[in-house]
């Protein structure tokens, strides 16, 4: 699923909300993801899962071409971990979301496999 997709579901599914109201929501909670993510937060989303920080120490790597020693820096890198209610959906192969799970109805749709 896409930006856009999500952008299309949402719109969708609520009659009330314009196409540029859906986009700009869309936006919006995206925006407030990374400016948490960037601040070194971590994101919390009870039935989805949770986005955090991992630290990626400096190691040592390997120019492929010329074969040198090469220093990598340190890296922060973002990390999902799924929630349990998002892992049993997935592993069951179902697209039926509890009723205390809105963030995951609201995303959710079905994929046909070919």
């Amino acid at each position: 699923m896409t930006r856009s997709d999500l952008v299309e579901e949402i719109a969708a599914r609520f009659a009330q909300l314009t196409h540029r109201d859906a986009e700009l929501a869309v936006k919006t909670v995206l925006d407030a993801m990374s400016d948490a993510m960037v601040k070194g937060h971590r994101i919390e989303i009870r039935g989805f899962g949770s986005f955090s920080i991992n630290r990626r120490p400096p190691r040592m790597g390997r120019n492929p071409r010329s074969g040198e020693s090469v220093q990598i820096p340190e890296k922060r890198v973002p990390h999902f971990k799924p929630g349990k209610a998002l892992r049993e959906a997935v592993d069951a192969g179902t697209v039926h979301i509890a009723a205390d799970t809105p963030a995951l109805a609201a995303i959710t749709t079905p994929t046909q496999s070919q």
